[in-house]
């Protein structure tokens, strides 16, 4: 009976072990845009001890297409495909706090589905995968001001290193 005890408790600890690693590893979020609208496509690490000039992150899109690159702490579009010219940004002041989202504008029905952020380092490496639904509904132009949307990226940035 005891021998039965301890591996249940060793087959529940493995259990728990593993659903943790899947979450650290494979993370996901649900974004909602509008036709025409923009949304931000969120992607950090916890990992602030690493240099921004040792990280990349590559965002690709559900056909692995390129949609930016952020190569050694810097803005890479040289490989991005042609869907996403001008209409994806980054906030490369968020960079420092290991925020790597991006923003995607002028949305259509073709955009809708998974997106990967890949962040990597010699010593790390992280999965992030956004799954973007747009909805038909007509979107309502945006009133807010610059200083509003960089209000609500330092939120959610603040609410990342929380986790």
């Amino acid at each position: 009976m005891k021998r039965s005890k301890f591996h249940l408790r060793r087959r529940y600890c493995f259990i728990c072990a593993f659903l943790v690693l899947i979450n650290k590893v494979f993370l996901q979020d649900t974004v909602e845009g509008f036709i025409g609208g923009s949304v931000v496509l969120p992607c950090s690490s916890d990992e602030h001890d690493l240099k921004l000039q040792d990280i990349n992150v590559l965002w690709r899109d559900k056909g692995s297409e390129t949609v930016y690159d952020i190569i050694s702490g810097k803005d890479s579009v040289e490989r991005q495909n042609s869907r996403y010219k001008n209409r994806a940004e980054t906030f490369p002041e968020e960079y420092e706090r290991r925020n790597f989202s991006i923003k995607l504008i002028n949305l259509t029905h073709a955009d809708e589905g998974e997106f990967s952020c890949f962040i990597t380092h010699s010593s790390y490496s992280k999965q992030e995968i956004v799954w973007l639904f747009i909805n038909d509904s007509a979107a309502v132009a945006s009133t807010e001001s610059p200083q509003q949307e960089n209000h609500e990226l330092q939120l959610f940035s603040s609410c990342e290193t929380q986790r």
